[in-house]
């Protein structure tokens, strides 16, 4: 017997807003319930590890001993999945990485357990790994975006663009504006040569916008390509434009395709004054111009800025990595890292 279709009367007035709101208090409340069991498993892992460290520390017991207790803790707890060997071990390297219990509450309890794997897989250093935990709480990155980020060494890229924000923007947003932009910004996912010319570097960025926003950073909200002002009846075209929900301020960002020259800043300085009239509201701040190019001469870049009026910043863009030709013809494919990942994947699930 199949059951009938009900016949639903049409909603009252106010009834799509009513459900709408509940729709989000029901959302926030999964979302809450799941931190608060991710808190708890990412708690109760630290002091299994902790307790690990401790009793080989003092009872002198061997590493055999985590194969003992996986073995236990399986038998113990049939239903409950982490307590593989491998997991164990990950358990007292996190509690050795991290033995500041209040850290480890306040701060990396708001991570998934695979989040600290990949802290702990790909960094050696602290602080390094501190600062992308708290880039991954802050931006709400998950593990292959935190791996991704790691691994193109987004933590010495981020902020290092020679600007003047501390000069044209007002303190903390100058401050803002500086870490949300790099130096050298990768486009390696776009597959070109070095040799590509600006409008087809400019085409990929918009067919690949999803890495490319990546790349730049969160707060970036993808606006247009070849935007058109026109100034006194004659058309010019913006390269890229962006906005930023941070800063609350329009992004304007340029590419050349050579060596940074002085002249570049003067047609930014004119798309930055055209926005700043045709485009941006009253409630937004300053558009900041971010010129783009091959390579610059850092002292020639911070000489051009000197006497500019106007936000800008100057970084360079890579499209392949500084590998050998011999290895770069070696390298795998997009699908053959997928494989490979989904392939792992596989194990740790099965291991857990």
């Amino acid at each position: 017997m199949t059951d009938r279709p009900v016949s639903l009367t049409p909603p009252p007035s106010g009834y799509t807003d009513w459900l709408a709101e509940l729709k989000t208090r029901i959302h926030s409340a999964q979302q809450r319930a799941a931190l608060a069991v991710n808190r708890e498993l990412v708690l109760l892992y630290w002091q299994i590890g902790r307790d690990i460290l401790e009793r080989q520390g003092r009872e002198g017991w061997g590493a055999k001993v985590i194969e003992r207790l996986a073995q236990d803790l399986r038998t113990a707890f049939p239903d409950m999945k982490g307590f593989s060997p491998r997991n164990l071990k990950y358990m007292r390297s996190f509690a050795q990485a991290w033995p500041e219990a209040e850290f480890v509450q306040a701060v990396l309890a708001q991570l998934p357990w695979y989040h600290q794997i990949a802290l702990l897989d790909k960094l050696n250093d602290s602080e390094a790994r501190r600062w992308y935990a708290a880039k991954a709480i802050e931006h709400n990155w998950s593990r292959n975006i935190l791996v991704m980020q790691i691994e193109t060494n987004a933590r010495a890229r981020f902020g290092q663009a020679i600007t003047n924000f501390e000069q044209r923007l007002p303190a903390p947003l100058s401050d803002l504006a500086r870490e949300s932009l790099k130096d050298p910004y990768r486009f390696d996912f776009l597959g070109l040569h070095d040799d590509a010319q600006e409008r087809a570097v400019e085409q990929a960025l918009v067919q690949h916008v999803t890495q490319f926003l990546l790349e730049l950073g969160a707060g970036f909200a993808f606006v247009g390509r070849q935007v058109l002002l026109n100034v006194g009846g004659d058309e010019f075209f913006i390269d890229l434009l962006f906005y930023h929900l941070k800063l609350r301020c329009y992004v304007v960002i340029e590419l050349k395709g050579g060596k940074f020259k002085p002249e570049h800043l003067g047609q930014l300085g004119f798309y930055l004054t055209a926005v700043d009239r045709q485009v941006k509201s009253e409630h937004d701040n300053p558009t900041i111009g971010l010129l783009l190019c091959k390579s610059k001469n850092k002292v020639v870049a911070e000489y051009a800025l000197g006497d500019k009026t106007q936000p800008m910043g100057i970084a360079e863009y890579k499209l392949l990595e500084s590998l050998p030709a011999e290895l770069q013809t070696g390298l795998p494919s997009i699908e053959q890292i997928e494989r490979e990942l989904a392939a792992l994947s596989d194990e740790t699930s099965e291991e857990d």
